[in-house]
């Protein structure tokens, strides 16, 4: 049975998530603050974190950041705000996926589904592209620029493996959200350009690459 560790707070929030989690058929842990959470995950293994971003003793992000150095257990964030700016840092120190308060419960779950089978099956591609001083090797989940290795967050990983593999292809936002992504299009598409933009910053002289196309959505074009 998998297993959850539930890092929020608010006792309601985690009997929510309890409920939802175990009729799906996960064992659920819980977390009341940062602390503990990271204590937690040094004694024990999970499958999955949904950890919220305001919790005592250390905020979400800094209990992220600090379970990132021994463990790349998916994570999945929760947050009453919505910015730009948070969900950039939480993505910038890995996390997998972003939620706002309030949320739908079934969404949340069909979240961590989505997660999950693709930190699962991405062991599965064996593929190697280079294009100038670019090399994405997606093996080895690597990406070098002109011989430096670039560290990405995993979600930039999944979008530049899935952009590269449909190299000059004209990509809708909402292919990208549902291959990428791995769950239905909900119609805000923030969350997708904000992972572009980090994407771009990565990928520095070769940002180029990745075309906007207005209106449709995306497109990786290769060297010519």
């Amino acid at each position: 049975m998998r297993t959850i560790l539930v890092v929020d707070d608010e006792m309601r929030i985690r009997d929510m998530i309890r409920k939802y989690a175990e009729f799906e058929g996960f064992s659920v842990a819980e977390a009341r603050d940062g602390m503990e959470a990271i204590q937690m995950c040094r004694e024990h293994t999970y499958d999955f974190i949904i950890m919220d971003v305001m919790i005592p003793q250390l905020d979400g992000f800094s209990a992220c950041s600090e379970i990132r150095k021994s463990c790349d257990t998916p994570v999945l964030m929760l947050s009453a705000r919505g910015e730009e700016y948070d969900k950039i840092h939480g993505f910038e120190i890995g996390v997998d996926d972003y939620v706002v308060k309030p949320f739908s419960p079934k969404e949340l779950m069909m979240r961590v589904h989505a997660i999950l089978k693709r930190t699962e099956t991405t062991g599965n591609i064996k593929e190697l592209y280079e294009d100038e001083g670019l090399k994405v090797d997606m093996t080895a989940r690597k990406v070098y620029i002109d011989e430096r290795e670039v560290i990405m967050s995993p979600k930039e990983y999944a979008l530049l493996f899935y952009l590269v593999r449909n190299a000059g292809i004209a990509l809708t936002r909402e292919q990208l959200i549902r291959d990428v992504w791995n769950y239905d299009f909900y119609g805000d598409d923030r969350t997708l350009d904000t992972h572009i933009k980090l994407l771009r910053r990565s990928l520095g002289i070769y940002s180029s690459r990745i075309v906007t196309l207005r209106g449709v959505g995306y497109r990786f074009e290769a060297a010519k």
